[in-house]
């Protein structure tokens, strides 16, 4: 096919459904002279889920127009991305993402003899290569570093210095791998700007850089590998994809972070060509729309109901992703799955933490905390200070604990009195104003004025003394008493956040009962503490 396209042709169908290309002409004059080198790289981090599925599908494309497309996977760059991917599990992390890419390419169509598959640490580890990570590092700043690095590496309160040499070694990517262009998410473009200023202060060539627009997730923010209500994973069984899609937001009329919508756009319809709405005949029965502009009027005007969209997308992801899980049925596969994304509550660290209550390597297990649901049944004011509370909380012993709180300020004694709350059990009793605080109530926060705060909420239906975990590590056990002169507490408490919808997390995985989500009720990003 790409012998009988014009230069014009392939340009277009390279740049189709893209948010932002910069460099045009330079790919118009490669375009004239010979055929398009383009790499797509991925770091080897959380499970590729069916948002995946957008770039496989500009993979295609790019190879109906002749591209010679290479796939990093990009194992040092997950290590540096605030340790995402251990570096034990690295090697295992890249057999999975090989396995499971190549997988989607021949579920799509796309014939892998086509492909350069290229590991990271094959040349990213070379003396040529490491001279010019040094090089680069004596020109680029802190603050270029850090700002490319913003919407892609991981962002925390005490960054690594590894997540300043990301940026720089995704530059020097396109050198090494003697690219025209690099493709990514339109949330790379400060690391391809930064590209495009430091490569020729080197002595190489300036690429072009071909970006996707980010597509959102089931939840209407992006998708993401951590979020797992935002996400659909490629080995879902179908009744997974079901309930996933039954909550998936999708407004009626909404076509603004639609992912529903969004994943027709960008897989369905540069795949198949067309979308099959299937509908009750009483309301109008199927219809096939063969430009997504039709379906997206259609929708907005309320032509579409979001039910009869969502079980459309439905057959169309399932249709995708059966080759996918038949693939995955083979028992080293299996295995393979299973070691390179170990059940973090059954690692060896897990089980050293659970028997021993604490050496260094475990500190970081969030499981040893002891984190409960509690029932406040009685609220005073404290005797010698108006600002606190003095609280007695079931939380699931003989007799109810006493906990000194500095809520005052926030919450009034109606509201608190008989209110299900989180309950932080296992740190040494502390006086405070001359009682004893046997525990500590966990509230969600937001710095500024005035300062907010709010008590988390357990699921409705909840129970004094019922055990708060972290998603994955449900098996681990929490020690006696902390000990604090490991501020173990201190150390998981960095990490514990309240999401964009209200969810409570660590690190990106949901605080839970056995009931479901821990939440609250306003506080949006906040912290927890």
């Amino acid at each position: 096919m790409a012998d009988q396209l014009s230069p014009d042709e392939k340009f277009h169908l390279i740049t189709r459904n893209l948010q932002e290309v910069l460099g045009e002409e330079k790919l118009k004059q490669i375009l004239q002279e010979r055929e398009l080198k383009v790499y797509w790289g991925t770091a080897t981090t959380g499970k590729p889920h069916v948002a995946y599925f957008v770039p496989m599908s500009k993979i295609a494309d790019f190879l109906k127009a002749g591209c010679e497309v290479t796939i990093l996977f990009a194992d040092l760059h997950a290590f540096l991305d605030n340790m995402k991917a251990p570096w034990e599990l690295l090697e295992l992390r890249v057999k999975y993402y090989e396995q499971v890419i190549k997988a989607m390419l021949e579920s799509i169509g796309v014939p892998l003899d086509k492909l350069k598959f290229v590991k990271g640490t094959d040349f990213q580890l070379s003396r040529e290569y490491t001279l010019d990570v040094y090089r680069l590092s004596s020109m680029v700043t802190e603050h270029d570093a850090k700002k490319a690095g913003a919407e892609v590496v991981k962002q925390v309160e005490h960054p690594l210095l590894s997540g300043l040499l990301y940026p720089g070694l995704q530059a020097l990517d396109e050198e090494y791998l003697k690219v025209d262009a690099q493709f990514g998410g339109v949330d790379q473009r400060k690391i391809f700007t930064l590209a495009e200023k430091y490569l020729p202060s080197l002595g190489y060539a300036k690429r072009s850089h071909l970006m996707n627009p980010m597509v959102p997730g089931l939840t209407g923010a992006k998708m993401s590998s951590s979020e797992e209500e935002s996400k659909i994973d490629l080995l879902d069984s179908a009744g997974d994809v079901k309930k996933k899609l039954k909550k998936a937001f999708c407004e009626p009329g909404n076509i603004q972070n639609n992912g529903v919508l969004s994943f027709v756009k960008h897989v369905v319809f540069p795949l198949r060509g067309e979308f099959c709405v299937k509908r009750d005949p009483k309301w109008g029965g199927d219809k096939i729309y063969t430009a997504f502009e039709e379906l997206e009027k259609d929708f907005a005007e309320e032509l579409v109901h979001p039910g009869d969209l969502k079980a459309s997308v439905e057959v169309a992801l399932n249709q995708l992703l059966e080759p996918i899980r038949k693939k995955f049925e083979s028992p080293e596969l299996r295995k393979l799955s299973n070691t390179a994304y170990p059940n973090p509550s059954k690692t060896k660290g897990a089980a050293k933490g659970a028997k021993a209550g604490g050496g260094e390597d475990d500190e970081l297990d969030p499981s040893r905390v002891d984190i409960r649901v509690g029932k406040i049944i009685s609220v005073e004011k404290h005797p010698d200070a108006d600002s606190l509370y003095l609280e007695k909380i079931d939380v699931g012993e003989p007799e109810p604990r006493t906990v000194v709180s500095g809520l005052v300020a926030y919450v009034s004694r109606e509201d608190l009195q008989d209110r299900l709350v989180l309950v932080l059990c296992n740190l040494k009793p502390q006086k405070m104003r001359g009682i004893e605080s046997q525990a500590m109530l966990l509230c969600a926060s937001i710095e500024g004025e005035p300062r907010r705060v709010e008590p988390l909420d357990p699921p409705e239906g909840s129970s004094p003394g019922e055990r708060v975990f972290v998603e994955g590590y449900e098996t681990g056990k929490p020690d006696d008493k902390l000990n604090p002169k490991k501020k173990v507490w201190e150390k998981v408490q960095v990490d514990l956040k309240i999401s964009g919808e209200c969810v409570a997390q660590w690190k990106d995985k949901q605080l839970m009962t056995k009931l479901g989500q821990i939440t609250c009720k306003t506080l949006k990003g906040g912290n927890i503490s």
